[in-house]
C-alpha cells in the first residue's frame, strides 16, 4: 500500500470518527425540518403585542411577521387574520404562533445558517469535510478490485438518484 494510500484511510478514519456527531445531529435536524409546513412538533403560544395604530395588512404582517398575513373580516376598529386580532385604534395584536421547541429550533438553525451567523463556519467546515470524504472513500480500496469497481456503480447510482429526485417533480 503507499503511504498516499494509507495516509488517506487514517484522514479518513479519524474524520469519520469526529464527523459522526455532526452528521447525527444534522441528519435529525433534517429529517424535523422535512415537516416545517407542518405543526409535528410545534406547540401554540399566545402573544400580545403594542404595535402601531392603524396598521395596514402589510404592515401588520411585517410588524408580527407572518408571511402574506391575509385579512379575514374587518369590522370597525378590529382586524380579524387566521392567526387573531388586531384592534387598529389601540395597536394592539393578539395572536397565536406555532413554533418549536427551543431545543429542535436551534438544531434547525444548523440547516438555515447564512454568512451573517457563526454557525457558517461549522457548515463550512462540515461541508468541505463531506467533500474529503467523498474523495478519500476512493482511496479506502484498491482501484484493480472488484470492490471498488462495485463502488464506483454505487457511486453512480447515487448521483444519478439525487439528480432524478432534484428534476422530477
Amino acid at each position: 500500500m503507499s503511504t498516499t494510500h494509507k495516509t488517506m484511510r487514517v484522514y479518513h478514519r479519524y474524520l469519520g470518527f469526529f464527523l459522526a456527531g455532526i452528521m447525527a445531529v444534522y441528519a435529525i435536524s433534517g429529517i424535523v425540518l422535512i415537516f416545517r409546513d407542518t405543526d409535528f412538533l410545534k406547540k401554540e403560544k399566545i402573544i400580545e403585542a403594542k404595535l402601531s395604530p392603524n396598521l395596514s395588512a402589510e404592515d401588520l404582517g411585517r410588524a408580527i411577521k407572518i408571511r402574506d398575513l391575509k385579512v379575514q373580516s374587518e369590522k370597525d376598529d378590529t382586524v380579524a387574520f387566521a392567526q387573531g386580532i388586531y384592534n387598529k385604534s389601540t395597536g394592539v395584536a393578539r395572536y397565536t404562533v406555532k413554533s418549536l421547541p427551543k431545543v429542535i429550533e436551534k438544531l434547525t438553525q444548523l440547516h438555515k445558517a447564512n454568512t451573517k451567523q457563526p454557525l457558517f463556519y461549522l457548515n463550512i467546515f462540515f461541508g468541505v469535510s463531506l467533500l474529503f470524504f467523498v474523495i478519500s472513500s476512493f482511496w479506502m480500496f484498491m482501484p484493480k478490485t472488484t470492490i471498488f469497481k462495485k463502488g464506483l456503480y454505487f457511486t453512480l447510482a447515487g448521483i444519478v438518484l439525487t439528480l432524478v429526485l432534484l428534476f422530477i417533480r
